[in-house]
Parts: structure tokens; sequence; C-alpha cells
């Protein structure tokens, strides 16, 4: 059975729980100095999510030897702060940069560029309808469609589309067997790109994003709904990890709690303040770390 933030829009996947995982710090590693020169890309090398991102990162150490070597003297740099916290003031210089790309240039890794409602739909016709009947059509046509869909009540995109305007950014954890995987949501108009933290800190704002979501607010003043849709990288994410992710916005955008939503704020304003500790025990509490696991091999026989 879906968990509650998924029952709410409707979202597709039914996820098993899982045994709670322990924390792994990709932004500071906890309490470990790697010496010497090459340290930089040694301590890359440890990372347990590096082999899936490796022919990325060779490609840029042998065409641009330059940049791969900054790039990994501001991971030390980052290394060298306290467990817990995270100078961000870069990395979101960084993510500002790439967010200026969206949008102007070619679509990478299959993704559709300028993916229009009327593409899905024939927006039209549809209007004759109820929002109920449009939420069964949309529903309907991706339960069968390897992606990650919902229906949004209206009051609630505008409190996340206000609050995106605002805070454009955040970090988000996905749980894996290692532990945990970041990735950084960067909204493009009403566009959500993912992309992966070890991606960015390998290929700065030329990071190509991993999973897109789609809103289409055009439905939204007449039937009160906000049609979502997304396109991923099978390569890098699976559907239910793509559903996490999608989850967490809702988690963190959407939310009454103040605490929540400061994570936000003070990613995005007060980067210095800024602890990725507190997303995964956010996570936790609110339930989506235990319920949206991926698949581990049982121990039983």
């Amino acid at each position: 059975m879906a968990g509650p933030l998924l029952q709410a829009w409707g979202l597709g996947a039914a996820l098993r729980s899982r045994a709670a995982l322990r924390p792994l710090g990709l932004l500071v590693p906890p309490c470990r100095e790697v010496a010497g020169t090459g340290s930089g890309e040694a301590a890359l090398e440890e990372n347990p999510f590096y082999g899936k991102y490796r022919q990325k990162i060779q490609e840029l150490r042998r065409s641009s030897p330059d940049v791969f070597e900054s790039r990994m003297e501001k991971r030390n740099e980052v290394k060298k702060q306290p467990v817990g916290y995270s100078k961000q003031g870069e990395f979101v210089k960084c993510m500002e940069e790439k967010a200026e790309g969206l949008g102007t240039k070619t679509s990478k890794g299959g993704f559709t560029k300028d993916k229009t409602l009327d593409s899905i739909l024939n927006v039209a016709m549809v209007k004759e309808k109820s929002a109920e009947e449009i939420k069964q059509i949309w529903n309907q046509y991706f339960s069968a469609k390897d992606t990650v869909y919902a229906v949004i009540p209206a009051e609630k995109f505008d409190l996340i589309w206000k609050r995106a305007q605002k805070c454009p950014s955040f970090l988000y954890a996905l749980p894996r067997k290692e532990g945990y995987e970041f990735f950084v949501g960067q909204w493009s108009g009403t566009e959500l790109h993912f992309t992966s933290l070890i991606n960015i800190q390998t290929q700065g704002e030329t990071a190509p994003s991993q999973l897109v979501l789609y809103h289409y607010p055009e439905l939204q003043e007449e039937k009160g709904i906000v049609l979502m849709t997304a396109e991923m990288d099978s390569k890098f994410l699976v559907v239910h990890e793509a559903q996490c992710l999608a989850n967490q916005v809702q988690l963190f955008y959407a939310t009454d709690r103040s605490e929540t939503y400061e994570l936000v704020e003070t990613f995005n304003h007060r980067s210095s303040e800024f602890k990725y500790m507190s997303v995964i025990a956010e996570l936790e509490q609110s339930g989506l770390g235990r319920e949206l696991r991926p698949a581990q091999v049982s121990d039983k026989s």
C-alpha cells in the first residue's frame, strides 16, 4: 500500500517498507582525513556512488584536467568543515548558473524540450470534463507507463509555487542500500530538475538533469487541479527512486510545519547555517525515509 503522501497526490507506485539505513555523509565524510597529493580524487573514488558516474568523471578528467583539479580542490575545502554543516555559497552560485542554462540548452539524456500539456492531452476536449474525470483520465493514462505522475490540488500547488519563487533550489536525500545519495532540485519555470550532488561536484553547471518533474497549471483556476508527470534518466534512477524525490517536494515545499520549510529557506538564503543531516532527520521523521526504500537482498533464505 502506498504511503500517505503518495495517496494524497495519487502517485503511482506502491512501495514496501524497509529497515532504517545508516546516514552516509556525502557532503562531508564523517571524521576522516585523506592526506597527500591526489587526495581529492582518492576520496571521490571512495564514494559508494562513484562507480555510477565514473565514465563522466573520467571524461572530464581527460578533456579538462584543470577544471577537474579545481573542483577536487573545492570539494576538499568542503570536507574540512564540521560534520553536519556545509558551506553552500559556491554551490548555490553553481546552481544559479545551471538554472540560467535550463531551457536554453538542447535537451540531453532523452528529455523532452518544452514538453507541453497539449503534447499529452487534448486540452480543449478535457476542459469539458470535471476535475474528477480529468484525474481519472490522467491516472489511467500514466498507470501503464514506467514513470511518476500526480494530480495536485490547486491550493497545494499554489503554496509550492510561491515558495519555489523564493527558494528555487534544495538538497534532497535519496535512501540507498549504502546510506543516502544527495540530489539537488532546481526549479526552472514549472519544471523541477534533479541532479545528483556528485554529478554537480564533478561537472559543475554543465551537470545534466537526471529527473525532470513537469507541472501543468493550465487547469488550475478552472478545475482546481495541476497535472504533473516526469521523465528520468533510467541509467541513474528507477521509478520508485524518482517517486521518493517527487514526494519530498511535497514534504519540504507544501508543509504546514515551519521547521520543515525553514530548511528550504536556510539552504537558499542562509547557506552557511545549512545542515544536511537535518534533511535526513526530516525524511525519517516524515515516514518517507522508512517507506520509500529501494529493494534490498533479503537475509532470509
